[in-house]
């Protein structure tokens, strides 16, 4: 089955979920119903009412059965992510707990929480507890150990080239962003782009595909086209869906740049051995490499894909390291080769190996 990309799927977040290919997904993002556990009315002072979440969508009956729901939905978003891939889920104080237990509990790996700090909360108008400032998003990995994506210098670039912390001030929906029909909320929960911009430049790349499984008003979407990855929503309400997609369709994202689009994503490349280079014969048992573009240290290349320096052996590293008196050694860029004369660094070789394998 092909993936459905860019594509918003009507139905149930679980039952979809179960349709997508295993491991197909590089990431999932998740805002699913908080539980809020309204049982009347929000009033302002002046008695006017507030526009809360009150939507069947967000009733459950008893903690037992958001939970029951929460282990299904994470269950079937873990079957479709790659072993590389991440999950985001975003919740208020009253479900992350709940779901962070749940995301433990099916062997997810949490790497970050993020605090969202909204610089333009609600305020609690009855003054009988602290104005609700924050959302946490809880950050995980399908598999403790894997390799995954996290673009370090892009957010590192966005942060005015700090590192980026795990509190991110950025203020909710309003103004033109907010998405109204006649006046009133599209959706309860819309989320602001700029916090979608992170979390999808922060680890994906460009290319990727990303699950909503509650899609809503499309952030995910709109952000995901804007920087160009590829996105699938899953929505069982059709008049979300409308709202959705007349947004994304309204959004010209533009031809791909590469040094636009990647900038600050690292690029992974195949891993190469040293003795892939014996191997493949780019290199040979015997011949000498060179310890510096100019120094006369030299070693001897062994048949087993080791080098010899005097009384010194084992790979390009640790022998590399040894005549550096123990200070790091990277042996790709510190041993040199001689090719029509010239030296030239052992990385050369295998970057010429990566550029066949692309081809």
């Amino acid at each position: 089955m092909n993936l459905p990309i860019n594509t918003i799927l009507r139905g149930d977040a679980i039952e979809m979920l179960e349709s997508l290919p295993e491991n197909s997904v590089d990431m999932v993002f998740a805002d699913p119903p908080y539980n809020l556990q309204l049982d009347k009315a929000l009033l302002r002072p002046n008695m006017s009412k507030v526009a809360a979440v009150n939507d069947d969508w967000d009733q459950f009956s008893s903690f037992e059965q958001y939970d029951f729901f929460t282990e299904a939905w994470l269950k079937a978003a873990r079957r479709v992510l790659k072993e590389s891939g991440t999950l985001w889920v975003i919740g208020s104080y009253h479900n992350i707990y709940r779901v962070g237990r749940v995301l433990q509990d099916l062997d997810f790996w949490i790497l970050n929480d993020i605090v969202w700090v909204k610089t333009n909360p609600m305020p609690n108008f009855r003054g009988v507890r602290f104005a609700n400032a924050h959302e946490t998003l809880l950050w995980a990995q399908k598999k403790k150990g894997a390799q995954y994506t996290f673009n370090h210098y892009a957010m590192k670039a966005l942060n005015d080239d700090k590192q980026m912390r795990s509190d991110w001030l950025i203020p909710v929906c309003k103004g033109k962003e907010r998405i109204r029909i006649d006046g009133k909320k599209a959706h309860a929960t819309q989320k602001p782009e700029a916090l979608l911009y992170r979390v999808i430049e922060a680890s994906t790349k460009p290319g990727d595909v990303i699950v909503d499984p509650f899609f809503g008003s499309g952030t995910t979407g709109a952000v995901a086209k804007k920087l160009h990855r590829n996105w699938i929503g899953i929505e069982r309400e059709e008049a979300y869906i409308k709202v959705a997609q007349e947004r994304i369709d309204e959004i010209e994202a533009g031809e791909y740049q590469e040094d636009v689009f990647s900038a600050g994503v690292k690029k992974r490349f195949p891993r190469i051995p040293f003795g892939t280079l014996l191997t493949n014969g780019n290199l040979h048992p015997g011949e000498r490499l060179w310890f510096g573009a100019k120094s006369d240290t030299h070693a001897t290349i062994l048949a087993n894909g080791h080098i010899r320096c005097n009384e010194i052996v084992g790979s390009i590293h640790k022998v590399g390291k040894t005549l550096k008196n123990n200070a790091p050694c990277n042996g790709w860029t510190d041993w040199y080769f001689e090719e029509n004369g010239e030296r030239k660094k052992i990385d050369v070789l295998r970057q010429r190996m990566r550029d066949e394998m692309e081809k």
